[in-house]
């Protein structure tokens, strides 16, 4: 036999979490129990949250029910009839403020909830702007999502999207879509989608003479 000092030492098993949670009495099983209870509440509480926000922001009433001038004047507007600008023309469509006031995919869609967010705790602690300041502007995003095809008609009347890309690539001041297509204001031609002309034969400008063509 080998000698005592070489021979395998039983191995000591160490206990599963389920059993050690089983092996709590007294005040730790009770802290125990209270801390996932808090847990699964907090989670429950959560969801609930989130949920009941996203049905919220679908109705365009709700969003504007804490918003403050200029938003309140263009709620009123996009209710309008004929339609006096491009985001009353997209109301007409069955198109609400959260589908153009988020971005694309589930991220933009998470931006749009956290600025909102933002936004109602500001009215709820009366430390909000008014009127209201707008810090984050809309992207492109918000805009391709629903016109992708804008961008893939190759034609030359629509040369000024195709080449929009190129033009950001190169200069950080190029033209968004909102700055062509502003959503708000009531002076667009109707018979032009609602474009200030004038404003965007400037940007047109712009980007023939950064790209040269």
């Amino acid at each position: 036999m080998p000698p005592a000092s070489r021979r395998r030492q039983p191995v000591m098993r160490r206990p599963s979490l389920g059993e050690r949670i089983r092996a709590l009495t007294g005040w730790k099983r009770f802290a125990l129990i209270a801390v996932i209870g808090i847990g699964v509440g907090a989670l429950l509480v959560g969801a609930g949250g989130t949920a009941y926000a996203i049905q919220q922001e679908n109705q365009d009433s709700f969003c504007a029910s804490c918003h403050t001038e200029p938003e309140t004047k263009y709620f009123q507007q996009a209710m309008a009839t004929p339609a006096v600008s491009l985001a009353a023309f997209h109301t007409s469509k069955s198109v609400r403020c959260i589908d153009c006031h988020s971005g694309g995919g589930p991220f933009g869609r998470v931006e749009g909830l956290t600025q909102g967010a933002v936004d109602l705790m500001a009215y709820n602690s009366g430390k909000y702007h008014s009127p209201a300041i707008t810090l984050t502007k809309l992207g492109d995003a918000s805009c391709i999502k629903c016109h992708s095809q804008t961008m893939s008609n190759r034609t030359f009347n629509n040369h000024f999207h195709i080449y929009l890309a190129q033009w950001q690539a190169v200069d950080s001041n190029a033209a968004t879509c909102i700055d062509c297509h502003t959503a708000h204001p009531t002076n667009g031609d109707p018979t032009q989608m609602y474009l200030q002309v004038q404003k965007v034969q400037a940007l047109c400008n712009g980007c023939h003479r950064t790209l040269g063509r």
